[in-house]
């Protein structure tokens, strides 16, 4: 099987790239914390600044303003020239000294949070552009900025009006494809060449093959001249930069890892975690060898006198009958009724999610839920969930298809009461800041724990199958975490990356070289565990008082009132004064 092959057979995270790319399909918002009882202190000069930070953001990054819902920025992209970098990181710094300029004294509690979440944000995208410079180092760095998801797939205009900012955006393709190229410096990795053929050379065949049937309907003549001749050119650029990425295989290295060093600053420049690696090491080594023993249990319990692998493969040859989009429907409306019935957490809508065949170019991924942005209104969140290649053999397009249970978890992750369920909560917020801005390892670690949060309220029963499949979706994330953490300060190979996920995530050999090669590219990959557990510690610590199980409801409705910031800010505001320990 080729690398390439191996690298698009990713399994069910919401999103391979959405640390270090822009923001594809995970992004929540926030209901601020409540200032009620507060003095009467607030700082309207607070409220104004935030606003124009916004503002001034939509401007330097177009394509998040895009995905929020804000259409006067449609087919723009950033400025990507190595000066436009620079001035980039410049304004953020100047906005970053501006809002620590506001003195708490001067602020209120939202405000105050507000302010820490903002400064947050500002250090995140420092780290990756200025202290990491990545991107001078990975194509990942452009990777979902260049997705045209909005224009083709949400339904936000007629199609007329989506065609024109389409070509808009097509216009800008050949500009954007040259500073990437001019930028990256070489020899790259080789990881990276491979998963900038898969980004780059499938934008070419997005635009070519399926964009003109999207829009065939348009009947305005003039308009579709326009876009042909600008689709031609995104698609030459394309194809271009697919190319010279074939020129860089020969001299392509294995040099990816960060260094201990900067793994530890990315931990605490973008997530806030300052822990010592030593012991955020041993943490994930305690919760892969919790999970691997409730793994041995459970196939005790389900194929007795039989080893674990042969266990795992019982449990994956239960298909769901019909596809797997049949089955999800299915199960979405008993997962939706299972988180009522224990009073999980706090419905507060109607809305449900679609669930629908991903369309080819977003392929790469087995699910993933596409939500509207904040300022979008009536728009239909779709659950994607991606058939396998017709071009694999038989046999892989069979061990493509999820397993009943892996599944089931799959659809908890992205719908109930995972990302769909955050994303409910934040469209009641008028908190822009938090519906714009996500942290990694809140909206991953919040749909990561709920699908552990589940089972233990009773979901399947007790059903030892039932908890095979949320246990391998656990250990998939752990062994995720700690080849991060080995890849990148030098104490495991990618080879061995590879065989733990094998042996230890029971991952198949091609998924578990896929694994592996996305931990070189994806260094934070790990954060679906480390925003899990920090979840697991602040639900006990407040919940100790509270008492216990039964304050679960409580908790949950309070800690998505905080929409998406790294999840430390959150602790500090629902446990006050000192916090205690993350984990």
């Amino acid at each position: 099987m080729s690398s390439k092959k191996l690298l698009l057979r990713n399994r069910h995270d919401l999103a391979t790239l959405a640390l270090i790319l822009l923001l594809a399909a995970c992004q929540q918002a926030t209901r601020p914390p409540s200032a009620s009882t507060e003095p009467a202190t607030a700082s309207a000069a607070w409220d104004a600044y935030a606003s124009e930070f916004l503002e001034s953001y939509f401007v330097a990054q177009p394509g998040v303003a895009v995905w929020a819902g804000r259409h006067e920025f449609d087919g723009k992209l950033p400025d990507w020239s190595a000066a436009g970098i620079k001035r980039e990181i410049q304004r953020l710094h100047a906005e970053r000294d501006r809002a620590a300029a506001f003195s708490s004294e001067a602020l209120d509690a939202r405000q105050r949070f507000e302010r820490d979440y903002l400064i947050a944000r500002i250090d995140r995208d420092l780290f990756w552009q200025e202290s990491l410079e990545w991107p001078f180092r990975s194509p990942t760095y452009y990777g979902f900025a260049l997705e045209p998801d909005v224009y083709v797939a949400r339904p936000y205009a007629p199609l007329p009006e989506r065609l024109r900012a389409y070509t808009g955006y097509a216009r800008s393709i050949p500009a954007a494809a040259g500073q990437i190229r001019a930028n990256l410096r070489t020899p790259l990795p080789r990881t990276y060449v491979q998963i900038g053929h898969i980004v780059f050379g499938g934008l070419a065949n997005f635009y070519e093959k399926d964009v003109p049937g999207i829009f065939s309907t348009v009947a305005d003549a003039q308009l579709q001249a326009e876009f042909r001749a600008a689709n031609a050119g995104a698609i030459k650029a394309m194809k271009d930069l697919d190319a010279w990425f074939t020129q860089q295989e020969a001299a392509a290295t294995d040099a990816f890892a960060l260094g201990a060093d900067k793994f530890g600053e990315m931990l605490r420049s973008t997530e806030r975690v300052d822990v010592p690696l030593a012991q955020f090491k041993a943490i994930a080594e305690r919760d892969l060898q919790r999970n691997l023993a409730a793994l041995r249990e459970s196939c005790a319990a389900f194929a007795g006198g039989q080893s674990v692998a042969t266990c795992v493969a019982k449990m994956q040859a239960n298909k769901a009958p019909g596809s797997p989009v049949d089955a999800a429907r299915t199960q979405l409306a008993g997962l939706r009724a299972f988180v009522e019935s224990k009073r999980l957490v706090s419905i507060p809508g109607p809305e449900q999610a679609e669930v629908e065949e991903s369309p080819p170019y977003a392929r790469w991924n087995l699910a993933q839920i596409r939500v509207p942005g904040p300022y979008e209104k009536n728009l239909p969140s779709v659950y994607q969930i991606a058939p396998p290649d017709p071009k694999w053999t038989p046999a892989e397009r069979e061990a493509y298809i999820p397993a009943r249970a892996d599944l089931l978890f799959v659809s908890a992750h992205e719908v109930w009461p995972g990302h769909f369920l955050q994303f409910m909560h934040a469209r009641r917020s008028s908190f822009k800041l938090g519906q714009v801005f996500v942290s990694y390892a809140f909206s991953e670690g919040w749909a990561h724990y709920t699908e552990e949060m589940m089972w233990e309220a009773g979901l399947g029963d007790g059903d030892p199958e039932t908890h095979i499949g949320q246990l391998l979706n656990a250990l998939l994330r752990n062994v995720r975490l700690l080849s991060a953490i080995g890849m990148h300060t030098g104490t495991m190979t990618v080879a061995e990356s590879e065989r733990m996920f094998r042996e230890q995530a029971y991952q198949s050999p091609g998924g578990a070289r896929q694994q592996a090669a996305r931990g070189t590219f994806d260094p934070g990959y790990g954060n679906y565990t480390v925003g899990k557990l920090m979840i697991r510690k602040l639900r006990e610590d407040w919940t100790a008082t509270r008492g216990g199980r039964a304050a679960w409801k409580d908790f949950h409705d309070e800690f998505l009132k905080y929409g998406s910031p790294p999840i430390p800010l959150v602790r500090k505001a629902m446990l006050g004064g000192d916090a205690g320990s993350l984990f």
